[in-house]
């Protein structure tokens, strides 16, 4: 649960950081409409959340932790397409589909099976769906849990080199000091909002050593 919060988030990177269980995900979930806040509003520019779901939905796309949960075409090429159901016509819908794989390094598994992909391939492909429709804002929930060292990074590098706002929920405590700003959830509640290297810090040493974050008691 997410107890009462208010926080705007401008910059062009931000870390969302805390345990398991804090409310991380829920912070995510109501920034494109996946939850519905019991009280209060979220807005993207302007933009209720709750009364203008598709509105928003259009601006703010979403990358779940495991790709399974987003990836539901049979081939690569099949699951970008659907993405661009509602932008490209039918006729343009495969060349445009090839074009995002390309970019993604995926070009020469486009009619192979989402089923035979790799870990990292598979978020790199969700990824891919994604993006295909020119989210203004990307969240990432927690994208490179799942994935080895290398996926881990090529993931992580690529999500950082977006054109888009990144709203990048992690455990992966050295990919959060490179954004900008840093919330630190804990226990429903944003118990630090700091530049991201401070931030991460504090966190750490909360874990480590029990340090009061922002000024407060202990966690």
């Amino acid at each position: 649960m997410l107890h009462p919060t208010s926080v705007v988030l401008t910059e062009r990177r931000v870390a969302v950081i805390g345990p398991n269980g804090s409310g991380k995900s829920t912070l995510a979930r109501l920034l494109n409409g996946l939850v519905t806040p019991t009280s209060g509003r979220v807005l993207v520019d302007g933009t209720d959340v709750a009364r203008e779901t598709a509105r928003v939905r259009r601006r703010v796309g979403f990358c779940f932790t495991d790709p399974a949960a987003q990836l539901v075409m049979p081939t690569c090429v099949e699951d970008v397409e659907l993405s661009l159901r509602r932008l490209v016509p039918r006729r343009e819908r495969r060349a445009a589909a090839l074009a995002v794989l390309e970019r993604f390094g995926l070009a020469e598994r486009a009619d192979q099976s989402v089923h035979t992909l790799s870990g990292g391939q598979r978020q790199m492909l969700a990824l891919a769906g994604v993006l295909a429709t020119e989210p203004d804002v990307v969240v990432a929930d927690e994208p490179t849990t799942l994935l080895d060292l290398a996926n881990a990074r090529l993931v992580g590098e690529t999500l950082l080199g977006l054109e888009q706002t990144l709203v990048l929920l992690t455990h992966d405590l050295d990919l959060a000091r490179r954004c900008e700003r840093a919330l630190v959830v804990v226990d429903g509640r944003i118990a630090l909002d700091a530049p991201a290297p401070e931030a991460v810090d504090a966190y750490v040493a909360s874990v480590l050593e029990g340090a009061p974050l922002g000024g407060g008691a202990p966690t």
